[in-house]
């Protein structure tokens, strides 16, 4: 009662389309949650500062499917070597892992992986979708916090990064 199935009578347009784009559909339909799952796992990686290894990456596939997410959904090549990547620079630098950033009721987020090292600000943002991620996300979370902790910006340097399809 209150869902849908993926090939829904209250949604016929699935009976257009071709096998292939009905099972591309499917996985698709779990990308949101992998990469709520993936921010997660990376979090409590960056936190307790446990470095992820090649070898790590069969057992965040197996992580993704205890919680519910199917093998076919799960593209672990393509996603596991930038999640490998944000993680340990994170680490490596000192990041803190998923950090609000407030300004106003009406203006805040939640940084992937931040910190402010002596003069240098780093901001890092794991994408773990295949959609072309757009730097002004993380030039947002750069000036919420110069607001939130009255920086100005022009006093100290910032790297941002986008970790996204193995760049």
């Amino acid at each position: 009662v209150g869902t849908h199935a993926f090939l829904s009578p209250s949604q016929p347009t699935w009976l257009k389309k071709e096998p292939d784009e009905l099972i591309d559909g499917k996985k698709n339909s779990y990308s949101q949650q992998i990469g709520t799952l993936l921010h997660a796992y990376a979090a409590d990686c960056i936190k307790y500062r446990e470095k992820l290894r090649k070898p790590d990456m069969h057992g965040v596939k197996f992580d993704l499917m205890r919680k519910g997410i199917p093998e076919y959904a799960i593209d672990i090549v393509r996603i596991y070597p930038t999640f490998m990547s944000y993680v340990n620079d994170a680490i490596g630098y000192g990041l803190d892992p998923e950090v609000v950033l407030w300004y106003s009721n009406e203006c805040y987020g939640t940084a992937d992986a931040i910190n402010l090292d002596g003069k240098i600000l780093r901001i890092h943002d794991l994408k773990t979708g295949v959609k072309p991620a757009k730097m002004e996300q993380l030039m947002v979370y750069a000036g919420l916090f110069y607001l939130e902790y009255a920086i100005k910006p022009e006093k100290i340097g910032a790297e941002l990064r986008i970790y996204q399809m193995d760049e």
